[in-house]
């Protein structure tokens, strides 16, 4: 007689493991490396050891002869070739935990994809052949995880069994790692001897190596910390990524909260702008809420009419985020095409995008020493620290406080590909209050001899321009023969500086950078003073 409890014991047992499922934690990690250092097969092993293949890769498996990194590598391009292009992620889990991996490639005409996948990583496992130790790709791969706030790193010494499982090869390349990681500020580093293809220290302890003792890999992934945004704690920001006409008597602004919480009620800004206003509702397809936190995807309404659209930044108006047109930044350049400064570029960060362009490139790190060296311009896998100009103000954070607002992207204007991706480093504090005060005009009032004057305008004017900068130069005979062509005498004097301040003031505010080359007395211009006898044109 069959069991009349059995599809409820079956039902029960189901949802309790989709319960225990649920409150695993879940761990995102990239790995990477050098080309051949065995990633694929790293992670084909994994998969194979947590009994998570389907029975037809199984089958497969066994019949490549246990060639882990076909279960990793799916195009046909990396199974021909040999090598990983573009970057796999795989799900697997254990009794403790659940993982996503990114299998990035090693080698360097790909490393735009590495940092792709390492963009969303908590942890690195960065792979070092045994027979070949630290090249400059695991130095760049490194280099691209720290500027991406990844700090903990688990280095995996693979293929241990090609040099005979000898522990002086193991120490001397975790030594010579160390010395890397303490340069790029990575705090938290596991060594691990392995040889991934027989699974030596991947998922259980290796016979061959007895002088070791740590973790295996499996172990050391299950005790790692997930990192901490802390979104939660950081003050209400949410970027506008859709204005929602529902109905003929309905106006909501979508996105999703990037930190922090909001509740009806709330007082935030509308930013770049200065508008303020009071949140109303709290709406979603399931119905209002009385509150929102990060991660949450919703629309705001607010209690009276204000202008809100696509790549505004509504945020909580005790604690808005900086706001400005200059920004510094580190740049991982993806590009066959170096780079230009001065060339205009669109900027998209978080919901907004904008015309930018690169003043100039502050510093290259030499790959090999780790070290900055000077540069005019950076070349395909090129990391540099750079000063950007933007046509108009953005909402902006460092990246180490902000993914969404601190981290973006450079694309060509003309194919519309992806040429860098970067890290904001930090925002100039005179650009900061420019952009609060005056948009992102300018004014710089010239002094000096009136030829030397001039043409040091012109200079300056065409520089900014090829930046895509507006500017204009109001000299003293243009103004004279049109602005101040009824003005003469020293009793016109007062009158005439009073028009040359206001159109400046006025240009300024609407946006363009004003050079002044006209008499005015120091007290009364209201700007930046450049003294063009000095030769050097003024910071942009």
């Amino acid at each position: 007689m069959a069991d009349a409890h059995a599809p409820s014991d079956a039902r029960a047992a189901v949802e309790d493991f989709l319960t225990a499922n649920r409150a695993k934690s879940l761990l995102r990690f990239i790995t990477c490396g050098s080309v051949d250092d065995g990633k694929s097969t790293l992670i084909g092993r994994l998969l194979y050891d947590s009994k998570l293949l389907f029975s037809d890769q199984l089958e497969a498996l066994q019949g490549e002869g246990l060639d882990f990194a076909s279960l990793v590598d799916g195009l046909s391009a990396e199974r021909e070739q040999g090598i990983t292009i573009d970057v796999a992620y795989r799900y697997f889990a254990t009794d403790k935990r659940k993982f996503i991996v990114a299998d990035a490639p090693g080698h360097e005409q790909y490393t735009r994809n590495m940092a792709t996948g390492a963009s969303t990583a908590d942890a690195a496992v960065i792979l070092v052949d045994a027979r070949k130790g630290v090249l400059t790709q695991t130095r760049r791969h490194s280099y691209i995880a720290a500027l991406l706030g990844i700090r903990e790193v688990v280095l995996v010494v693979n293929k241990m069994d090609l040099v005979g499982f000898d522990r002086a090869v193991f120490d001397g390349i975790a030594a010579d790692y160390r010395a890397v990681a303490d340069k790029l500020g990575i705090g938290a580093v596991q060594a691990i001897p392995a040889a991934a293809l027989h699974g030596d220290n991947v998922s259980r302890k290796s016979a061959a190596m007895p002088w070791y003792d740590g973790p295996t890999l499996l172990e050391q992934l299950e005790r790692l910390p997930v990192r901490a945004g802390g979104a939660a704690e950081q003050p209400f920001r949410m970027a506008v990524q859709w204005v929602n006409r529902a109905g003929q008597d309905f106006r909501g602004y979508a996105g999703t909260v990037s930190s922090g919480q909001v509740r009806p009620g709330d007082s935030v800004r509308i930013l770049p702008g200065e508008a303020r206003c009071v949140v109303d509702r709290i709406v979603t397809l399931e119905g209002d809420l009385d509150d929102a936190v990060a991660g949450q995807a919703v629309t705001l309404t607010f209690t009276e009419e204000v202008g809100c659209a696509r790549g505004d930044v509504i945020a909580a108006s005790s604690e808005p985020p900086s706001v400005a047109d200059r920004l510094e930044a580190m740049l991982v350049w993806m590009a066959a095409e170096p780079l230009v400064p001065g060339r205009s570029y669109w900027l998209k960060i978080g919901t907004q995008t904008v015309s930018a362009s690169v003043a100039r490139v502050a510093e290259i790190t030499d790959m090999a020493s780790l070290k900055p060296r000077d540069g005019e311009a950076l070349h395909l896998n090129d990391i540099g620290r750079c000063e950007l100009v933007l046509d108009r103000p953005v909402v902006v954070l460092p990246y180490a406080t902000s993914r969404d607002f601190g981290g973006f992207i450079l694309i060509d204007r003309a194919s519309n590909g992806t040429v860098a991706a970067g890290m904001l480093q930090a925002v100039p504090e005179a650009a900061n209050e420019q952009a609060a005060e005056h948009g992102h005009g300018r004014i710089l009032w010239l002094s000096g001899a009136p030829d030397e004057r001039v043409a040091f305008a012109r200079r300056y004017q065409q520089r900014m321009q090829a930046r895509g900068r507006p500017t204009v130069v109001l000299d003293e005979d243009g103004l004279q023969a049109g602005l101040n062509s009824d003005l003469s005498g020293p009793e016109a004097e007062p009158e005439r500086q009073r028009r040359i301040r206001e159109l400046a003031r006025m240009m300024s505010e609407a946006g363009l950078v004003v050079l002044v080359a006209a008499d005015m007395p120091a007290d009364e211009r209201h700007g930046t003073p450049v003294d063009v006898s000095q030769g050097d044109l003024p910071d942009d």
